[in-house]
């Protein structure tokens, strides 16, 4: 048994070790970072000044609420358009595989041309404007307005084919038994994808809002261009910092992103755990 532990140990510990020392590492080191321990400079020694300021300053309480819109609101317009297109790519139908290589089209493309394609097309006075205005209508502020309705459109535009990677391989991982099986038993096509199909699928869809998540909540580009000028969400109030060379600042902010999103992660495998349980309490019952 001890020989076989220490073969797993010796296993593991090249990839451990990399894990640690590439991410692990300097994780904690922006981590005390954030209170004034380890960086050069008159700002280092043992502070709070840091997390202080942002949770005293109006900017930054508010860019931590709009990071967290900006994160959570393009999931839900994610999995409102990666569902239904996971489940065509499914079912074969004459041009699938044109089709398959052109909503990846998103993810070749870089954020910061996103951005100034959204602005030409959405702006006041851009092309979509002019070409509405030909027609007598008006359309609404759709870049840098309070909604933040250019930023969550351009994120999850880049981020639609992302998600529908991952659904796609967790609908194709469910066994089509089990689906004919419910179809033979009497249930739509409708009850079986939500009773049968979506349960199963669940781990994947689950890893998919998560990645997202992560990838939304960290986006610097597309809201530092797309935003209203207020509130901005911390990623750009952390470039800002940089800027500034408030490196105490720069970490604290980084450490509540970091936070903020594990808080989000654990919030959803509890929700997801407690609808399962409720779930089998009631087959069971």
């Amino acid at each position: 048994m001890a020989k076989d532990n220490r073969a797993l140990f010796l296993l593991l510990l090249p990839g451990v070790g990399f894990l640690l020392a590439m991410f692990g590492l300097p994780l904690a080191m922006a981590f005390l970072g954030s209170f004034g321990v380890g960086i050069p400079g008159p700002k280092a020694g043992f502070s709070l000044a840091a997390y202080q300021k942002i949770f005293h300053d109006p900017r930054y309480v508010s860019g931590l609420g709009t990071s967290l819109y900006y994160g959570l609101a393009p999931i839900a317009v994610d999995l409102l358009v990666a569902i239904p297109l996971s489940l065509a790519l499914s079912r074969s139908f004459v041009g699938r595989k044109l089709f398959n290589g052109l909503y990846k089209i998103p993810l070749a493309i870089p954020s910061i041309v996103i951005a100034f394609a959204m602005l030409t097309l959405f702006e006041q006075g851009g092309f979509l404007s002019r070409l509405a205005a030909l027609a007598g209508l008006q359309l609404p502020r759709l870049v840098r307005d309070p909604w933040g309705i250019g930023v969550i459109g351009a994120i999850a535009w880049k981020d639609v084919p992302f998600m529908t990677l991952i659904i796609t391989g967790s609908f194709a991982a469910v066994p089509t038994e089990l689906v004919h099986a419910a179809r033979a038993l009497g249930a739509s096509r409708l009850k079986a994808f939500a009773l049968v199909m979506l349960p199963l699928s669940m781990p994947g869809i689950t890893a998919a809002v998560l990645l997202v998540f992560i990838r939304s909540i960290g986006s610097f580009v597309l809201p530092d261009v797309l935003a209203a000028s207020f509130p901005l969400p911390l990623s750009v109030l952390m470039y800002q910092a940089f800027r500034e060379s408030n490196w105490p600042l720069v970490y604290a902010i980084g450490s509540i992103l970091m936070v903020a999103s594990l808080a989000v992660l654990m919030a959803y495998y509890l929700l997801c755990d407690s609808l399962l349980a409720r779930r089998t309490a009631k087959r069971n019952s």
